[in-house]
């Protein structure tokens, strides 16, 4: 094959183990960060092209076979869902922002939510949502850069790999909690920093040694300490934050791509170059079998990585009733007691006894 044949000059072989690490986290913070620094200012930096987007979607959902390309987002899609029945409660009425082809609703049961509302900017994406039996639906084209509803209306709100290309991400979040009742959740995932930056080192080390420079050529993405500081600007209360890391294996750079493309998760960044020479794309894919290539024994064939990084976050409105933390300074237990904690429970248990019988 071609790209096999592409060699590292030497220059970049000293250079690509202190890059591609960095890379990895520079370039994913740029987007939140500009988003707190403009939005504190009234206004907000444009990152990512909505028109084209929009154009990546539909023409996605509208692809023969779609199907082929849901297979990350159909397993987020789950696991998000799988999330609400940790809830033990059903949600009267709840909403799905940017449902696309219904990866969350397939699995929403009439026991966890009885009305659900599905949003997406894609009415192809809104015609071939499935949704679980008996759950009464309500379809509506709905931008994410522009969320609208009733306040107090809304029980829970989901939201699965949509949320990571919103320009103003702390005005959807505080949408969102303008539009939940008191004690209403809203739980969703996005791709973190970490996402694919096999392919994003690759690619900028191609472009560095064939061009002399860098363009961008994926989007940036968020890092788990925005999002905590995100939710808690916007008022969200009782969060819970924590990652997953999905790695796909690829038999070569370009399959990845082309899922990418299937999944309308290509760059659509305002900076991004709408070019590649071919030449780069085949030193990145040569780099990138250098860099992260792994021969699988049992298929007897070789292949990259690819990583996807998910960051799930659930935060709750506040509400008069909801359990708070003790104030300072009123714990009776030392944590340098800790390997005594059984010994503690215990004292605790006869204390309590013996007040309980010297009251009867």
């Amino acid at each position: 094959m071609l790209f096999r044949n592409v060699m590292l000059p030497p220059k970049i072989t000293k250079i690509s183990t202190l890059i591609h690490s960095h890379i990895r986290r520079k370039l994913s913070r740029t987007a939140v960060k500009y988003q707190i620094k403009n939005d504190s200012s009234g206004g907000v930096m444009q990152i990512f092209d909505r028109k084209t987007k929009t154009l990546q979607r539909e023409r996605a959902a509208s692809a023969q076979d779609v199907n082929l390309y849901d297979y990350l987002k159909e397993e987020i899609g789950y696991r998000l869902a799988d999330r609400i029945f940790d809830i033990k409660r059903k949600f009267k009425c709840a909403a799905d922002i940017g449902c696309s082809r219904g990866y969350v609703s397939k699995h929403i049961s009439i026991d966890s939510v009885e009305e659900l509302i599905l949003c997406d900017v894609s009415q192809a994406n809104l015609d071939s949502v499935i949704v679980g039996d008996g759950v009464k639906v309500i379809k509506q084209i709905l931008d994410e850069e522009n969320i609208h509803f009733e306040s107090n209306s809304l029980d829970l709100v989901v939201s699965s790999l949509n949320l990571h290309w919103v320009n103003d991400l702390p005005k959807a979040l505080n949408s969102i909690i303008s539009a939940l009742k008191q004690d209403g959740v809203f739980m969703a995932s996005v791709f973190g920093g970490e996402t694919l930056y096999e392919l994003r080192s690759s690619l900028q080390l191609a472009e560095l040694e064939r061009r002399g420079g860098l363009s961008p050529h994926i989007s940036p993405f968020t890092e788990v300490r925005d999002i905590g500081s995100l939710l808690t600007r916007a008022g969200f209360t009782m969060l819970t934050i924590d990652t997953d890391e999905i790695i796909v294996n690829y038999p070569t750079m370009f399959e990845l791509m082309w899922d990418l493309k299937g999944m309308a998760e290509s760059n659509a960044a305002l900076n991004r170059s709408l070019h590649l020479h071919r030449d780069t794309q085949f030193a990145a894919a040569a780099i990138y079998e250098q860099l992260y290539g792994k021969y699988d024994e049992e298929t007897q064939r070789s292949g990259i990585p690819a990583t996807f990084q998910i960051i799930n976050m659930i935060g709750w409105k506040p509400h008069p009733k909801q359990p708070k933390p003790i104030e300072r300074g009123t714990g009776e237990v030392s944590l340098k007691d800790l390997h005594r904690l059984d010994e503690i429970i215990k004292e605790i248990k006869t204390v309590k006894l013996d007040d309980d019988n010297e009251k009867k």
